[in-house]
């Protein structure tokens, strides 16, 4: 696909023509409370480009129908374009074949489907499962769920002031009980960047299997899963401008096959009697019922565009944008940055003296500014860091530094309103 916004300087380093590219976002171009809006909660969902939405669109316009089981023509070619995202997904995330693809309901439901179906027929007694403090508590709670079923034990890797893993805590918790470890490729609180190609390979070296939790990751780096040598990789479509509704499970093919089905209905079947039943093959066995099909042809379409725009000029662009954002933030009297790792992605996160988060998110709200205020799904971060909430801006390539000037200039009228 041809890059359209992307120009390339003397330099040779790829440059965003961001202009252009906002004119892709329909939602960009209005007003929030008199003020043009500053659109910066991309990491609880990002906006969606036109070409996503036409996608969408035209499926129900044109091709609205159920698929697999049809044989006229819109059915076929509903099954088509479902199939055709598939194939999108397997090689945007460089899987080895598209039965490694598992359409979920998002990373949520990803994660959850590993923890229950590989899960309960693995883990017993005496096994481990090993997470570390900064995880979203959807990567929490269904290892929480499966091991209080089992009998196997949660153990969790701490983090340091900055907001980074402490590795060597980390490796001294692997051992010979660790049957698996999930981590979070991109912390959606801190925006720290963990270094998963060294945790999955210390995993591996001990015998244990390694799950990604992909959902903020996928909209600021490319991502190779057979580089990486993940076993699971979870991600979800809303974060990458793609629908809500829709996500992907990878997972390596002999894994996914030898695990049991977690939900039971139909399309997840060959047989039924009441004496028992025959499953599908992958990756039908883990898709009971029918899909989000307009969900998946969103979500190849996003990537489709993510591919356009180009995955080396978007990281390049948001690290500046990042390094201006925390730089302007720093000029603000009594306000803290949480997470400060060497290896971050665009998100700052922060806490303002005597202004709870939420006022700051309300006052912000005033001048056009979305941003996030509360714990992020992510309690124990929160508590390591011994703040209640705090607020996030999270940035995508369609932001400015125009727009992180508005959000300073809000802030200012926060310390001032609060003294």
């Amino acid at each position: 696909m041809s890059a359209p916004h992307v120009q390339t300087p003397a330099n040779g380093t790829p440059a965003l023509d961001v202009a252009r590219l906002r004119e892709d976002f329909p939602v960009l171009h209005q007003q929030v409370n008199g003020k043009p809006l500053v659109y910066l909660d991309n990491a609880a969902t990002a906006q969606k480009p036109a070409a996503v939405i036409e996608a969408i669109s035209r499926y129900y316009r044109e091709d609205n129908s159920n698929v697999h089981r049809g044989v006229h023509t819109l059915s076929e070619r509903a099954t088509a374009a479902y199939e055709g995202a598939r194939e999108t997904l397997r090689e945007f995330l460089n899987a080895a074949s598209t039965k490694e693809i598992i359409f979920t309901r998002g990373t949520t439901e990803a994660i959850n489907l590993v923890a229950q179906a590989w899960g309960r027929a693995n883990l017993g007694p005496g096994d481990e499962v090993l997470i570390t403090h900064m995880e979203h508590h959807s990567n929490i709670v269904p290892w929480q769920l499966v091991c209080e079923q089992t009998g196997a034990t949660l153990r969790v890797a701490p983090i340091n002031a900055r907001g980074e893993v402490e590795m060597d805590e980390f490796e001294r918790l692997l051992g010979e009980r660790t049957k698996l470890v999930a981590v979070g490729h991109v912390s959606n609180a801190l925006g720290t960047i963990n270094p998963v190609a060294r945790m999955i390979e210390l995993a591996h070296a001990h015998d244990a299997l390694a799950l990604v939790d992909g959902a903020q990751a996928m909209p600021h780096m490319a991502v190779d899963v057979r580089a990486l040598g993940a076993d699971f990789y979870a991600l979800s479509g809303h974060k990458m401008f793609g629908p809500t509704g829709i996500g992907v499970l990878y997972g390596c093919e002999a894994l996914l096959a030898a695990m049991p089905p977690w939900q039971g209905g139909g399309d997840m079947i060959k047989a039924v009697s009441f004496d028992g039943t025959v499953y599908s093959d992958l990756p039908y066995k883990f898709e009971a019922g029918t899909p989000h099909i307009a969900g998946a042809i969103g979500l190849a379409a996003a990537v489709d565009y993510l591919a356009g725009v180009g995955r080396e000029a978007i990281a390049a662009y948001e690290a500046d944008l990042l390094a201006y954002t925390e730089a302007r933030l720093g000029e603000i009297e009594g306000l803290r940055l949480i997470g400060t790792a060497e290896n971050k992605a665009a998100v700052a996160s922060f806490v303002l003296d005597g202004v709870h988060a939420h006022d700051l998110g309300t006052i912000v709200d005033h001048h056009g500014v979305a941003i996030r205020a509360g714990h992020h799904c992510a309690m124990p971060v929160m508590e390591f860091f011994g703040v209640a909430a705090t607020a996030r801006a999270s940035l995508a390539f369609y932001n400015t530094r125009e727009e992180i000037d508005a959000l300073v200039a809000a802030l200012h009228e926060a310390r001032e309103i609060f003294g």
